[in-house]
């Protein structure tokens, strides 16, 4: 019996290393980078959107060390090796943004690496991030949204009810666009005013609304059910389809240009002026990170900088002693 156990954890341990063995070919990065995509789709459940662009960037980044050669030791390679890169990306013309996921995606691959005992240090960890210049959200002035909802429009025409319904929703909920899309009809309770959005790394959130809201909702099921089979889709197009990306992007820009808006027209700038508008009238920042879904408050805390800039330009607009010169 001893014997035999001991047999089989060799032969468990044998077929341990073997599987090791194959996993990690070092210097076949095309594999390496392959087995890591796969870790990232199957143990990490990254977006398919994140999945892709880390795709492209590690082969980049391989075409870029390997030159044509079929093989690289991934061991070989050092931080200025990838500051060379870095350099060569920015001279093509890469802005800070794409630099940054670029690198990113270096760095969680040799992370990878170090978590699975491959390597013993990471040589992007050194390589220093590209600078972004701070760019607050863009926004729509209250009253412009307000003129677009406001407005009157043809109570027979499915596309209306349904377009003004998308603005509506985007503005008093600050769903993104994805979220919109996929919204499913059970997951829209107005009988409690709240609706259940499947948001970014399939995390699941609830969003309040008013009884105004709930109203036009209950207007736009009953047409919607009038006119075409949805499924459990909450919005659809008249043949009953799914909505698409550019299909909303569309309509917001069409609407939000009608109520005279030149700046940036968008579903996420009805996003930020959710966000906005929720804090100039007093909610509190942890209570908006939570409406928008937001993994940290450093990533709503932007919001703060829109509503103080707001106020200063108010203030200039407003005080008597800022209207004069030099105040």
């Amino acid at each position: 019996m001893f014997l035999l156990r001991f047999l089989c954890n060799l032969e468990a341990l044998l077929v341990k290393q073997y599987q090791k063995a194959e996993v990690f070919d070092l210097f076949c990065m095309s594999e390496i980078i392959n087995k890591y995509l796969q870790y990232i789709r199957l143990e990490l459940n990254l977006s398919r959107h994140t999945q892709v662009a880390y795709g492209n960037d590690l082969r980049q980044w391989e075409a870029f060390l390997t030159q044509g050669s079929t093989e690289l030791d991934v061991k070989s390679v050092t931080t200025s090796d990838i500051r060379a890169w870095m350099l060569h990306l920015s001279n093509e013309g890469d802005g800070a943004r794409t630099l940054r996921r670029k690198l990113q995606a270096v760095r969680a691959l040799y992370k990878w690496l170090m978590i699975n005992g491959e390597v013993v240090q990471n040589p992007a960890a050194e390589v220093e991030m590209a600078h972004i210049p701070k760019r607050l959200p863009q926004m729509v002035r209250e009253s412009s949204v307000d003129t677009v909802i406001d407005s009157e429009i043809d109570e027979e025409d499915f596309d209306e009810v349904r377009n003004r319904l998308i603005v509506m929703m985007l503005y008093e909920t600050g769903m993104r666009r994805d979220e919109l899309i996929g919204l499913l009809d059970h997951n829209v309770d107005t009988a409690k005013c709240e609706l259940k959005v499947h948001g970014k790394r399939d995390k699941d959130r609830i969003i309040p609304f008013g009884t105004e809201l709930a109203q036009y909702i209950d207007s736009y099921r009953a047409f919607r059910d009038k006119i075409t089979a949805c499924g459990d889709r909450f919005f659809v197009r008249s043949n009953g389809e799914a909505l698409y990306p550019m299909l909303v992007y569309r309509v917001v820009k069409s609407q939000l240009g009608e109520a005279g808006v030149t700046s940036k027209r968008s579903p996420h700038v009805l996003r930020h002026t959710f966000a906005t508008a929720m804090l100039n009238n007093g909610a509190s920042l942890n209570s908006v990170k939570e409406l928008l879904g937001h993994e940290s408050l450093a990533m709503t805390q932007i919001y703060t900088h829109v509503t103080f800039s707001e106020l200063k330009k108010n203030y200039k607009l407003a005080h008597p002693r800022a209207l004069k010169k030099g105040g």
